[in-house]
């Protein structure tokens, strides 16, 4: 890759976007956009485009390749968004920026390829940060709730893109089958990602309220359960945010021996790293490692908080590195 190259990371809420300047450089000019605000990809990269600098036009060379990591499945060329109203046609997106090439990829596939390049600034590890070997996983609770893995090769790393965040979410013990039933009133599948992200935290609380007897529960959004769980303003988000560190504890153990991630399981998406020392004092680790006879398997696997929400742009644009031009 040794032409500039226009990477971005897609999510529900926000379109995260930046400029590679050649193969293996830093990503400058970085820029996050309110997905919201736009109506779709295109018109957001113009967007970003236009806000860089004297514009678009003050570029000394212009990108002409482009790594987008959206948060969905993908197949064939049309993009659905999961939990956003975006949808492109891959190849209409890159007639209409005039790109030679546009690359687009799961986006946990794009963080489980920046794992092996982040530096310790991008990081939190109580225990040590791990050198990056073997196999390893991510797992990051944001609007929705994205799983990826990368495997160590002969030929470099090699990602793995899934929608384990889909995956039926299993209870460790009575309480937590309590809250399961209660959620299943509503939903006929309760997946992981249906309490675990930025639109389950809500789901969760409610399922929280009705255990502990409220008959309705109070209305919040998920910004709103963790300030008030953060600061102890509130009971019922403060146990919201304990249940939601343990169930995601255990779900991030399955994830662990589902992939064989003994190198590390690391930890992203934009409500975690908002928790701060609640994360690291609840029960996370404890049900992370809380699987009968593979305890001892666990116990030796770091996991390591991800706390640079902008890492996928720099897998995006490894992704680009990989692929034969």
């Amino acid at each position: 890759m040794n032409q500039p190259c226009l990477v971005a990371d897609i999510g529900g809420s926000n379109a995260r976007f930046g400029l590679v300047e050649k193969s293996g450089g830093s990503v400058v000019h970085v820029r996050t956009l309110p997905v919201a605000a736009h109506a779709g990809l295109a018109e957001a990269v113009e967007s970003y485009l236009a806000g860089l600098p004297g514009g678009a036009d003050a570029l000394p060379i212009k990108p002409v390749l482009g790594a987008v990591a959206v948060a969905t499945a993908i197949a064939g060329d049309r993009v659905e968004f999961t939990n956003s109203p975006w949808s492109f046609s891959i190849e209409a997106v890159r007639t209409r920026l005039g790109l030679d090439k546009l690359l687009v990829l799961n986006d946990f596939e794009a963080l489980a390829l920046s794992l092996p390049r982040l530096r310790g600034d991008q990081l939190h590890a109580p225990d040590g940060l791990p050198t990056p070997k073997g196999t390893l996983a991510v797992i990051g609770p944001g609007t929705g709730l994205g799983v990826g893995g990368v495997i160590e090769t002969a030929h470099g790393w090699v990602a793995l893109p899934g929608e384990g965040g889909h995956a039926t979410l299993a209870p460790a013990d009575d309480y937590e089958s309590e809250l399961l039933a209660l959620v299943r009133r509503d939903y006929a599948h309760v997946s992981a990602e249906r309490l675990l992200s930025g639109i389950g935290l809500p789901v969760l609380h409610g399922a929280v309220a009705r255990q502990a007897g409220h008959m309705v529960a109070p209305a919040l959004t998920a910004e709103q359960i963790v300030e008030a769980g953060t600061t102890g303003s509130d009971a019922l988000c403060v146990r919201t945010l304990e249940v939601f560190c343990a169930l995601l504890g255990g779900f991030a153990g399955s994830v662990a021996l589902t992939l064989g991630a003994r190198g590390g399981v690391y930890i992203g998406g934009g409500i975690v790293p908002r928790l701060g020392e609640l994360f690291f004092r609840s029960r996370f680790r404890e049900r992370f490692e809380a699987k009968g006879r593979f305890r001892g398997y666990l116990e030796v696997v770091p996991t390591v908080l991800i706390t640079d929400t902008l890492a996928a742009l720099s897998g995006a644009a490894l992704a680009l590195e990989q692929i034969d031009l």
